[in-house]
C-alpha cells in the first residue's frame, strides 16, 4: 500500500453509510406473494416509483424486491449532485425535434425542486443546499468547449445560466489554473444515503411492501422470481440501473460503468477561506475524463472520477472496495485543482456502478400488452432524473392516458444491446484510454481545439 493510500477507510459500500450508519434490516420474501405492482430495485427509482404511485393511488399493493437493502447501489454511493442533466438529450432532438427535446430539458430542471419539496414534505433531512451546479474550464480547449456547452443549454431555454471569466470564477472557487466556468441554478448539494434511507421509510409509511436481501434472478411478464419465492403482480417495473446485467438475459443491456470516490477529511475554516467555495454549488469540470464534487455538509470535499471503468462480463462490486491506483489518482485530481490540500489526509474511498445504454440515453418505458417496465440508463446523472422516471411510471402505470410525462421523448426508447465480450471489455477500457490521452494532450499543447481523439472516442462510443 502506498503513503498515499495508507489509513484510507476502503469500501464498506460508501462514505455516506460510513457517516450516517446502515439502515434498518428488513426481512426478505418469505414465499410466494401477490401484488398490483412489484418493483424490481430498491434504489432511488424503484423508492420514488412505489412513492408517487401511492400518492396517486393509495389502494394499490406495491411490492418492492432488493438484492441487498435499499439505497446500496448507486443510490448510496453516488457524488451527491441533485442536477438537471440528461442522458442523451442531443440525441432526442435528432429523433423526435428540438422542442420536445426542450420539453425533456425543463422538465429536468423542474425535477430539481420537485426533489427539495417532496424530502421537505416527508421530513427527509438529506443535507439539501441548492447552490447550483459550477462546471470550470482549465485548458483552452476546455474554455472552448466550455462556451459551447453554455450556449446550448442556453438554446435549450435555460436563460439562467451564467458564464464567467477567470477573475469571476476565482472570486466564487479558487481551481487553480481555472479560465472561466458556467453556472446553472438548477441543481443541489444533497448526502446520498441520507436520502436513500428517509425515502425507503417513506414508502414503508405509505404502505409499500419492501423485502431486501432478495436478489431478483428472472423478469417475465406477470411475475418476479427469486430465490425465496416468487411475487406475481400485472405489472412489473424493472428498476435495477447498474445491476441489470444481473438479470437473465439481461446480460449486454445496460453496461455497467465503475465510478470512483474519495472524502477527505474535514477542512477547518482556515482552508475553506482560502479555497472560496461559500456557495456550495456542485463543482464539475470540461475534461474528457471528468471530475465531480461537492463541499459537504461537515467541510470535506467528496470528490469522483472514473477509475477502472468496466470490470469483464459486466461484473460488479461486492463492497466498493477501490483499486489504489484510483484512490491515488483522484487524490492527484484534488491537489491538481486545490494545491493547497497536498497535505490533507482523505478518509474514504469507495465505488459503485451506473448504467449506460449503447447509446447513452437514458429510458423510461411500459409495455401494456406485457405489463412490463423499465426506467434507467441514467450516465451518472440519476440523483434527479430517477425521479422525474419515477413520476413518469406513475403515469404509465396508472394507464390515465397520455401526459405530460409520457409524452417526454425518451419513453418508450429503445436501443441496441451492447457488443459481446471480450469487444465490450476492450472498447470501454480504450474509450477511457483515449479521453485520458486527449485530456493529457490539451493540457499540454495549449491548442484551443478538442483533440482528435476525443473526438474519435465520442464517435466510437455512439455519444455523437
Amino acid at each position: 500500500m502506498s503513503s498515499s493510500t495508507s489509513g484510507v477507510v476502503n469500501g464498506g459500500i460508501s462514505f455516506w453509510y460510513a457517516d450516517d450508519g446502515l439502515p434498518p434490516v428488513r426481512e426478505p420474501l418469505a414465499g410466494d406473494r401477490s401484488a398490483d405492482v412489484v418493483i424490481v430495485g430498491g434504489g432511488y427509482t424503484g423508492l420514488w416509483t412505489a412513492y408517487y404511485l401511492k400518492r396517486a393511488d393509495p389502494s394499490l399493493r406495491i411490492t418492492v424486491l432488493e438484492q441487498k437493502f435499499c439505497g446500496y447501489g448507486a443510490s448510496g454511493r453516488n457524488g451527491g449532485w441533485l442536477y438537471n442533466g440528461v442522458a442523451g438529450r442531443d440525441r432526442y432532438a435528432k429523433l423526435h425535434g428540438r422542442d420536445a427535446a426542450a420539453r425533456l430539458q425543463r422538465a429536468m430542471n423542474d425535477t430539481v425542486d420537485e426533489v427539495i419539496r417532496a424530502a421537505g414534505a416527508e421530513g427527509i433531512d438529506a443535507d439539501l443546499h441548492k447552490g447550483g451546479v459550477l462546471e470550470v474550464a482549465r485548458t483552452p480547449a476546455q474554455l472552448a468547449r466550455l462556451r459551447a456547452f453554455h450556449a446550448a443549454e442556453r438554446a435549450f431555454g435555460e436563460t439562467d445560466r451564467e458564464l464567467y471569466g477567470a477573475r469571476e470564477t476565482a472570486g466564487l472557487i479558487r481551481v487553480a489554473d481555472a479560465v472561466g466556468a458556467t453556472w446553472t441554478p438548477h441543481g443541489a448539494r444533497l448526502h446520498p444515503a441520507k436520502l436513500a434511507k428517509g425515502l425507503a421509510a417513506a414508502v414503508e409509511r405509505l404502505g409499500v411492501t419492501l423485502h431486501e436481501s432478495t436478489p431478483v434472478t428472472e423478469i417475465r411478464p406477470g411475475h418476479a422470481v427469486t430465490p425465496y419465492g416468487t411475487v406475481r403482480a400485472p405489472c412489473v417495473l424493472r428498476c435495477t440501473e447498474g445491476f441489470t446485467a444481473s438479470l437473465k438475459g439481461q446480460r449486454r443491456a445496460w453496461l455497467p460503468m465503475n465510478s470512483s470516490m474519495i472524502v477527505t477529511e474535514p477542512l477547518g475554516d482556515a482552508r475553506w477561506e482560502e479555497i472560496g467555495w461559500a456557495d456550495r454549488q456542485t463543482l464539475g469540470d470540461m475534461a474528457h475524463a471528468y471530475m465531480y464534487a461537492q463541499r459537504t455538509a461537515d467541510g470535506r470535499i467528496a470528490l469522483g472520477g472514473r477509475g477502472v471503468p468496466y470490470r469483464y462480463g459486466s461484473r460488479t462490486d461486492d463492497d466498493g472496495t477501490t483499486h489504489p491506483a484510483t484512490v491515488t489518482a483522484l487524490r492527484h485530481v484534488l491537489t491538481d485543482f486545490f494545491p493547497s490540500l497536498a497535505g490533507v489526509r482523505i478518509a474514504h474511498a469507495w465505488s459503485g456502478v451506473l448504467g449506460v445504454p449503447r447509446d447513452w440515453c437514458a429510458t423510461v418505458a411500459l409495455d401494456p400488452a406485457t405489463g412490463l417496465g423499465l426506467a434507467g440508463g441514467y450516465v451518472g446523472s440519476g440523483v434527479a432524473t430517477a425521479n422525474l422516471a419515477a413520476r413518469t411510471l406513475r403515469d404509465l402505470v396508472l394507464r390515465q392516458g397520455p401526459t405530460e410525462l409520457t409524452t417526454l421523448p425518451w419513453t418508450g426508447h429503445h436501443v441496441r444491446p451492447w457488443e459481446p465480450e471480450p469487444l465490450r471489455w476492450l472498447g470501454v477500457h480504450a474509450l477511457y484510454a483515449a479521453y485520458r490521452a486527449a485530456d493529457h494532450q490539451e493540457a499540454t499543447t495549449y491548442r484551443p481545439t478538442t483533440s482528435p481523439l476525443a473526438r474519435l472516442a465520442d464517435a466510437i462510443a455512439g455519444r455523437g
